[in-house]
């Protein structure tokens, strides 16, 4: 909540504009409301999904927001020799849960038209910033006006890369040395299913 007020505070000049926040769930859910009450603006969700290298379910091989949206690391996918068939059975199980945490989260609700509108995309912060990228793409498909990416915390190498793939980023913190996002927290714990919906559901949704 104090990184989205902060956050939010850096924002200001977008408050009662044609804005639309985009929360990374789960944990820029919690950050993203804070955006959203600040700025007046409606808030719905990108659900990116990372693809994770076989057997190491930690490392990110690529990620995906939407099967047109699948972003791989070549360099890595051909070090690790992992295969074309492995990758499609992922970008397909993924897709299928990115469809199963939308109906989740927001029911029936019809997604927000981005078209034109400034979008402002936010997460609890960024590591390697593969998941980003592919929500980033997602969003660059629904043809908005302008389109922010903002974020508590990254490292300074992957703000650099990301902020040439947006028109605007705000990143509070961009350290050289980074392990993890949570190193950023005094108070990190796991963000819940049910809290996101309470979140949207205080927002007009599901």
């Amino acid at each position: 909540m104090d990184a989205g007020k902060q956050l939010a505070s850096s924002l200001v000049d977008y408050e009662g504009k044609d804005v639309v926040v985009l929360a990374i769930p789960r944990g820029g859910v919690i950050t993203a409301k804070e955006v959203a009450k600040r700025l007046k603006a409606p808030l719905d969700l990108v659900i990116p999904r990372k693809i994770s290298a076989p057997g190491n379910p930690e490392l990110a091989i690529g990620a995906l927001a939407s099967k047109e949206t699948v972003m791989i690391n070549e360099q890595l996918k051909k070090s690790l020799r992992v295969s074309n068939e492995y990758i499609e059975s992922e970008v397909k199980k993924q897709t299928l849960e990115i469809g199963r945490r939308r109906l989740k989260y927001l029911g029936n609700r019809i997604e927000t038209n981005l078209k034109d509108k400034v979008v402002i995309l936010v997460d609890d912060g960024i590591a390697t910033g593969y998941t980003a990228l592919a929500a980033i793409n997602a969003i660059r498909e629904k043809k908005p006006k302008k389109l922010i990416l903002a974020v508590p915390v990254s490292p300074k190498d992957t703000c650099k890369r990301l902020g040439t793939e947006v028109d605007e980023l705000v990143c509070l913190h961009s350290p050289e040395l980074f392990f993890s996002v949570s190193q950023f927290y005094t108070y990190f714990s796991q963000t819940t299913d049910d809290e996101v919906i309470e979140i949207i559901k205080s927002f007009g949704g599901k």
